[in-house]
């Protein structure tokens, strides 16, 4: 049987900007190691943060939009597995793979689900309220839900979510979990942390791109970051991020020490300087990449229970967890003064990595699981009733749509 991955992306992934690239490239990886040739294609250009796929051995390919040329280039590679990378991405090109390449495994990454996170910003529900119906009260929700049901295997990051999509109705047969994953000698560097006395500060990053983001450093300097600079004189808070305009360094006040930094070159080490990373994220879904990137850093973190969503299952978690302002402020205090519970809470974090989100978890499963699927792709198709009639009916839809769009254009 062939081992032949496209992946079909919306833009190039890139490690250094956002955790959707980390996700992507460790699902590269794994399918990599267990031998299978990888094509990326793509209607985006490069940036200069783009990750060099081809130094993995990975080829890349450029496509177009609404155009009939990738039915020859889908046709003629016949994948034997196809992944899209966002629902927008299985909106676009799912119609073409299902009619030129049907043998074609049919895989969406949904890197989180997009109509739980923008519900959640427009009503601003945080404490502790995971799911509401009137979250489907969108195009986006419908949309999303039916890119699911259509495709053959949904990847889902955070057990939340998969909880949330069963209630719902979705076959658990079309899920599978799978999050962000690390190979156990992460751990190692639990030796090479820096001791809570070498550490000083507070440290927030994410893409400033991503509105969860950019609307918890507004929060953080208006709202958090006075009145914790206020017990802790001296102390320093940090902003890295991608994507930072110049209007954004304009927030930079240097009367409290809020300072935003730019974007972090080498991750790793500046978070691995600081003692704690303060996360109050108002809105957002999936799971965290800075949480994870501070756990490998030995830094514990404040954060809000939408960051934390997802993360320590039954386990302590890698620091505190406050919605409540007052609450969050004194526990980020409490956490940057007392070197005992601030310990505690770096193992915590270590605890978790190994325990929750090890490689060897997963990798076997699902990969067992992706043979099984090939193996049985027809029956797994016709016990998937909704997926054949949005198949049917939703992909036609968007055929001729495309198709009048490509005719449209050859006018221009």
């Amino acid at each position: 049987m062939s081992k032949q991955l496209l992946c079909i992306g919306q833009v190039y992934p890139e490690p250094t900007s956002s955790a959707a690239g980390i996700r992507l490239l460790q699902l590269f990886d794994l399918f990599l190691d267990y031998g299978y040739d990888i094509i990326f294609a793509t209607t985006s250009l490069k940036s200069q943060y783009s990750h060099p796929l081809e130094d993995k051995g990975i080829s890349t390919v450029s496509i177009k939009l609404n155009d009939s040329s990738f039915d020859c280039f889908i046709k003629d590679l016949s994948p034997s597995i196809v992944l899209f990378d966002r629902f927008v991405s299985e909106e676009q090109f799912g119609w073409r793979v299902e009619k030129y390449s049907p043998n074609s495994l049919r895989i969406l990454d949904t890197e989180d689900l997009h109509f739980l996170r923008i519900a959640r910003q427009k009503t601003a529900i945080v404490k502790n309220k995971k799911f509401s119906k009137d979250f489907l009260n969108s195009d986006v929700a419908k949309r999303e839900l039916a890119s699911i049901m259509r495709s053959d295997l949904s990847l889902i990051i955070s057990e939340v979510e998969i909880e949330i999509l069963i209630n719902l109705g979705v076959n658990s047969s079309l899920l599978f979990y799978i999050p962000f994953i690390f190979d156990r000698a992460i751990l190692t560097h639990k030796k090479k942390s820096l001791s809570f006395e070498k550490r000083k500060n507070f440290i927030f990053i994410g893409s400033f791109l991503h509105s969860p983001n950019l609307d918890t450093v507004h929060r953080l300097k208006n709202e958090i970051w006075p009145n914790i600079y206020s017990k802790i004189g001296g102390a320093e808070l940090h902003i890295y991020g991608s994507y930072i305009t110049s209007d954004h360094f304009l927030l930079t006040d240097k009367s409290i020490n809020f300072i935003i930094k730019g974007r972090a070159k080498n991750l790793d080490d500046i978070l691995s300087s600081y003692r704690i990373l303060l996360a109050p994220i108002a809105f957002g879904a999936g799971l965290k990449g800075k949480i994870f990137d501070a756990i490998q850093s030995g830094t514990p973190c404040v954060m809000s229970s939408i960051a934390s969503e997802g993360i320590n299952g039954q386990f302590k978690i890698n620091g505190f967890i406050e919605d409540n302002s007052k609450e969050f402020i004194a526990r980020a205090t409490q956490l940057y003064h007392d070197k005992e519970i601030w310990l505690n809470s770096q193992q915590n974090g270590y605890n978790i990595l190994k325990n929750r989100f090890s490689r060897e978890i997963f990798i076997v499963k699902f990969l067992n699981h992706l043979n099984f699927l090939r193996e049985n792709l027809n029956n797994h198709r016709l016990n998937n009733l909704t997926g054949l009639i949005l198949n049917y009916h939703t992909l036609k839809s968007t055929m001729y749509l495309s198709k009048w769009i490509e005719e449209k254009n050859k006018l221009k």
